[in-house]
């Protein structure tokens, strides 16, 4: 089953959409011609289809396929404490992966989900515990965080670093990597659950000379890689690229596909005091901008801890008036 997408009034390619429903491979998102969501397009004829739609042009149904026929086959639906159960155990599995691949017991492992949930906390809160033993005793830290995009080139030199016995590299937010063949292959070897890893760079290169590095090493560390991509939700291109990822080591998907998925693990950071604690607020204060976010869910920007905090940062700036503010900097326009 997949989440499910109902095109209101939309256009494709010069032909009308309107009232049909296709299981929706990407969220929407705003270009320079517009508006548009990514979906299956089978129904079509096409594997995808982007669909040029307003905000107030679709609906997102929830999880489901279509048959045949066009109707639509309805996923049971969880409650909300059924959702924060599934996203809180995913959340614990993300701990114990990563404490997992501290101790060597795993060598690599990728976490996927959408932004601005919480995946890198986690993630990080596990790393500073095992860098501090480091740091107390004087030694260089034996996990590093990698974030932005990166050569390939680079990205040889870093796993070179770190390619010793309990050394560990996080790349967080280093999605362009899947993009480029040369980076893609070596984080492959990198990934791989095989005895040996073997990296290798055969091109010529002038900086590995100057720099005195091989052109082949055993890599023996660990690799957490974390990621916005949906990894089931691509084209046929890279779909098979990630699957080779998906397949060379352990995956955790979050399993944050819907907006609700994304509010009710904001509700959840929520209740445990933790997501407004800077900040001084009363209860009512605080309740307003959770019920602001539930009440806007389908016209936000992004629904994610983030915006959470940048609404904070407006009751802050004006306590009576900011729902005027955050309309016009929260909200995508109607």
């Amino acid at each position: 089953m997949s989440l499910l997408v109902r095109v209101k009034h939309g256009s494709y390619r010069g032909e009308d959409i309107t009232n049909e429903t296709f299981p929706l491979l990407k969220e929407y998102t705003v270009g320079k011609k517009g508006g548009f969501v990514t979906v299956n397009g089978t129904s079509h004829g096409r594997d995808s289809m982007r669909i040029k739609v307003k905000a107030n042009g679709f609906e997102i149904l929830g999880a489901g396929t279509v048959d045949v026929a066009g109707e639509v086959i309805p996923e049971i639906v969880e409650t909300d404490d059924q959702v924060m159960e599934r996203i809180t155990e995913r959340f614990e599995i993300l701990d114990k992966m990563t404490a997992a691949v501290i101790a060597g017991q795993v060598k690599s492992v990728i976490f996927t989900g959408p932004p601005g949930v919480g995946k890198s906390y986690g993630v990080t809160e596990e790393i500073d515990r095992f860098n501090m033993f480091d740091t107390l005793s004087g030694q260089d830290a034996r996990a590093v965080f990698v974030k932005g995009s990166m050569t390939p080139i680079g990205l040889y030199k870093m796993l070179y670093k770190y390619s010793g016995e309990g050394q560990v590299i996080i790349f967080d937010d280093c999605d362009k990597i899947l993009y480029e063949d040369d980076s893609l292959n070596l984080l492959k070897a990198a990934l791989d659950s095989s005895k040996v890893r073997r990296i290798c760079w055969h091109a010529e290169s002038r900086v590995l000379k100057e720099e005195g590095l091989p052109t082949a090493f055993n890599f023996k560390g660990g690799v957490i890689f974390i990621s916005n991509l949906k990894f089931e939700s691509n084209s046929k291109k890279l779909g098979a690229h990630l699957e080779a990822l998906r397949s060379r080591c352990h995956y955790v998907d979050l399993t944050l596909d819907t907006m609700r998925d994304k509010f009710l693990r904001i509700k959840q950071i929520f209740r445990t005091g933790e997501l407004f604690k800077d900040y001084g607020f009363t209860g009512t204060q605080e309740q307003a901008i959770l019920d602001y976010m539930e009440k806007n869910q389908d016209i936000i920007h992004e629904m994610s801890l983030r915006t959470a905090v940048k609404i904070a940062d407006l009751v802050r700036v004006d306590a009576t008036n900011w729902p005027r503010i955050a309309k016009q900097t929260i909200l995508r326009n109607k």
